[in-house]
């Protein structure tokens, strides 16, 4: 009997010991609350990163290749230098200065200027590309442009009779053996300088117009081959296009004061 009390007292010793230093332990230990906090940290700086991660990608995917940047590019082509903006350069892989083989631009009509917030919808969506000019510059490599090689070449290339189109323009078409395909040529009188002449594949509804089926080159500068390309729709604008085109380009001929008529 003195053993089986001696026995639960020392068991109920026990137990009051063990309550007590349960007691006193935190319910939480000071190295769970560090794990806690690194972890909600980390939860926290990839919030951010997301956020701003997010926004940047999301910004180049809409622009799509397009930059709104007015900063100005200097290529040397040939024997010319030039400088244009880097929202008016097609291509991300051309936006740096140096030398060149090439440029490739693309403006709206008429205001001739490059992608910008105001105007994306022109650049953004393909039903509107045909307010866009397309240009390609490059050190020449005939000694004539477009206009010049009207009487040279493309009059062995004509057949048939030419045919008064709109717009002061007469359409002549090209035998099936040039290797020009489906296009036509069109050309017009200029007073006091060569004919204009421009290259065109004209679709069987004017509505169907593309954004760049008509092309023509001329020369600027020092060396420089323009070719350019514009829709259809737009030829009751040629002239104004073509000036538009050459000043433009002039314009940023860094040697323009040696080039310049």
């Amino acid at each position: 009997m003195f053993l089986l009390r001696r026995t639960e007292t020392r068991r109920t010793a026990m137990s009051q010991a063990a309550q007590s230093a349960s007691e006193e332990q935190p319910l939480l230990s000071m190295g769970f609350l560090l794990r806690t906090m690194v972890v909600i940290s980390v939860l926290a700086v990839l919030t951010v990163a997301i956020s701003i991660g997010g926004r940047w990608f999301g910004r180049h995917i809409s622009l799509a290749g397009n930059t709104d940047s007015t900063a100005e590019i200097t290529l040397t082509i040939g024997r010319d230098t030039v400088k244009f903006p880097e929202n008016a350069i097609r291509f991300p892989s051309q936006r740096h200065d140096g030398a060149a083989e090439r440029i490739d631009l693309y403006l709206t009509w008429p205001a001739m200027q490059g992608y910008s917030k105001d105007n994306h919808l022109q650049f953004d969506d393909i039903a509107r590309s045909s307010g866009l000019i397309f240009l390609q510059i490059a050190q020449s490599t005939m000694s004539r442009d477009m206009s010049g090689r009207l009487e040279p070449i493309y009059s062995h290339l004509i057949e048939g009779a030419a045919e008064p189109f709109r717009d002061g323009l007469t359409l002549h078409r090209l035998r099936a053996d040039a290797g020009y395909g489906d296009e036509v040529l069109l050309t017009v009188p200029v007073r006091g300088g060569p004919d204009y002449v421009v290259r065109c594949i004209l679709p069987s509804v004017p509505d169907k117009a593309a954004s760049g089926d008509c092309q023509r080159d001329i020369k600027v500068g020092k060396d420089l081959s323009v070719l350019y390309r514009f829709s259809s729709s737009h030829l009751d604008d040629w002239e104004h296009i073509d000036a538009a085109i050459r000043t433009f380009v002039q314009a940023r001929l860094v040697n323009r004061s040696a080039t310049s008529p």
